[in-house]
């Protein structure tokens, strides 16, 4: 009798990255290993190094550090979301492909489970197939890219390759539209609708914008989308970017400087979301729940919440299935079942 081997895929789930501790030691690697990436800080490396590491690492991590305290639980949110997000989604796929050896991971770009790991494991598995889906709704170069770049190095070192496809993002994907206006229904179900909604997306410099990453753009594309799926009036909602680095200027408005107008113009209530973040992490938890929170009250303004991030959704979940399912069903024509 002939046995049939099962062809093997490996489904890489990646997220930014996070420190292993929320102490300086730990932050101040994690950094080190972050702003160490020309993706991210584009400046000429020998010029950077000095700034990074006369100016910058022996000061910042214990203020990050300090901030991480504030949202740590027995790990890193980010860390602890992305890892159920993988078991989720195991459950999801492992019904509709009996017949395909699948392997989820979970990766980060900077900090542990490393994307250089989750290849390792790819190679271990014997792979004939890697999806690789980086948990960033809007593209990139500075989030998305360094997950290409890994992969690339990795390839320049295997004899044996795998197929590989990208999900390169997903940012005004129906389902991605619908989950983040059904998120903000069921928020204000339960609390009331505010005075404004902010959608405030991370942020980039604007020289990067203007030498062709789309990223600006596709966040207001999403926006848009979100408020038209609500319904909302032009005066009730605005997008606005979020954790400036640095003095040069970032892609606008900024969501501190539009927190800070609203509460000087008077307006008493806000609710705030951040539809580039797949997982609440430091810059949700932290800088928009509570940072930004002091901004708008100190301002003027009064009632502020967080509407939290998709997270562990069932819509989001479902989300994620639909678009590895295309890539599952597209293997079909290539894989022998």
């Amino acid at each position: 009798m002939i046995s049939t081997v099962k062809p093997k895929v490996t489904i890489i789930l990646a997220n930014l990255g996070t420190p292993d501790a929320p102490t300086a030691p730990a932050v101040r690697k994690f950094l080190k290993q972050f702003l160490s990436d020309q993706r991210v800080i584009e400046i000429p490396k020998p010029i950077w190094q000095i700034i990074l590491n006369v100016f910058i690492l022996p000061f910042r991590p214990k203020r990050v550090s300090h901030a991480y305290q504030m949202i740590w639980s027995e790990d890193s949110p980010m860390r602890e979301i992305l890892l159920q997000q993988v078991s989720m989604l195991n459950q999801q796929l492992a019904k509709h492909y009996p017949d395909l050896d699948l392997n989820i991971v979970p990766a980060m770009t900077y900090g542990q489970p490393s994307i250089h790991h989750a290849l390792e494991q790819c190679q271990q598995h014997k792979s004939d197939h890697i999806i690789l889906f980086p948990l960033f709704p809007q593209y990139s170069a500075t989030s998305t890219a360094p997950l290409y770049d890994a992969v690339a190095n990795w390839v320049l070192k295997q004899r044996n390759l795998p197929g590989l496809s990208v999900i390169r993002d997903y940012y005004q994907h129906p389902l991605y539209i619908q989950a983040l206006a059904q998120s903000v229904r069921d928020y204000q179900n339960q609390h009331g609708q505010a005075e404004k909604l902010l959608m405030s997306f991370h942020g980039i410099p604007q020289p990067y914008a203007d030498k062709g990453d789309p990223y600006a753009d596709r966040c207001r594309i999403t926006g848009q989308l979100v408020a038209q799926a609500l319904n909302l009036k032009a005066d009730e909602w605005e997008i606005s970017f979020q954790s400036r680095f640095g003095k040069q200027e970032w892609v606008k408005p900024y969501t501190d400087v539009v927190l800070q107008t609203w509460g000087q113009q008077g307006v008493k209530s806000v609710q705030i979301m951040s539809p580039a973040f797949s997982a609440d992490c430091l810059e949700t938890l932290e800088e928009l729940a509570i940072q930004n929170k002091e901004i708008f009250q100190q301002a003027g303004g009064q009632a502020y919440a967080y509407i939290p991030a998709l997270n562990l959704r069932e819509d989001h979940i479902a989300l994620f299935s639909i678009l590895v399912q295309a890539h599952l069903d597209a293997l079909k024509q290539t894989l022998a079942y």
